[in-house]
């Protein structure tokens, strides 16, 4: 059996419906996004291709999960920037959290990731090429057309997810020190105490996270550049950090 008709029966299973999930008036789409006018702009696109779906909205977390521990969805359509709750601050890595979580309870769950931020999810790139469900990312600059054509291939179970890079293969231990290095601005001291790890520890993995990047300190001392600036640049050039 394919992956898309694993995906179809599963959802046809929960469902109590025919599996031609596209034509099926039981198609449900969950809409997560802390702009209203994108996410009503994302309904209204979403309503005039599939008149019969229920097509629910979310601005947070909180939000989310509380449609979802009530009701199962063949779609999430989701920005990576929310908050977690009405009054916080949207956070690339609330999103990515969230999909973690998600990715861990419904394991076949369909998801279709639209931002402006779609780099930043080669930071879970080994969790999404693991999920059984379809996933598709789309750039928030593409056409309606292209947007549907996304969301086609996230509700048949299928994948698209050309826009990560995968050339940059990064262990969590090095995104930890990315992220309190130039998020946090902590020193190396700092980083190894909170990471229970040694500061020569530290140190290496600034080496391999520094190679990884192309970051090199005989090319940064011939363009009177510093390496550790040069390391933030591309770490937040390839979405490793906000």
């Amino acid at each position: 059996m394919t992956t898309e008709e694993n995906v179809i029966d599963f959802n046809a299973n929960k469902l109590g419906e025919h599996p031609n999930l596209l034509r099926s008036p039981s198609l449900k789409i969950l809409t997560i996004d802390d702009h209203q006018l994108i996410l009503t702009g994302t309904f209204n696109l979403l309503q005039q291709e599939y008149p019969n779906a229920d097509i629910i909205k979310a601005q947070t977390v909180t939000d989310a999960l509380e449609e979802i521990k009530n009701s199962l969805f063949n779609l999430i359509f989701m920005d990576l920037s929310i908050p977690e709750r009405a009054g916080m601050t949207a956070q690339i890595d609330t999103g990515i959290n969230l999909l973690q979580e998600l990715f861990k309870k419904y394991p076949q769950q369909n998801f279709l990731v639209q931002s402006s931020y779609v780099k930043a999810l080669v930071r879970i790139k080994h969790e999404i090429d693991e999920h059984q469900g379809g996933f598709a990312i789309a750039d928030k600059g593409l056409s309606e057309q292209d947007m549907l054509i996304r969301v086609n291939i996230a509700l048949k179970g299928a994948t698209h997810t050309k826009d990560i890079k995968t050339g940059l293969e990064f262990k969590p231990e090095w995104l930890d020190v990315l992220k309190l290095a130039f998020e946090e601005g902590l020193t190396d001291k700092l980083i190894s105490e909170r990471m229970y790890k040694s500061e020569r520890a530290v140190r290496t993995y600034w080496t391999k996270i520094q190679d990884v990047l192309g970051i090199y300190a005989e090319d940064c001392k011939k363009e009177g550049k510093n390496m550790r600036i040069q390391t933030e640049i591309r770490a937040r050039q390839e979405g490793l950090i906000d």
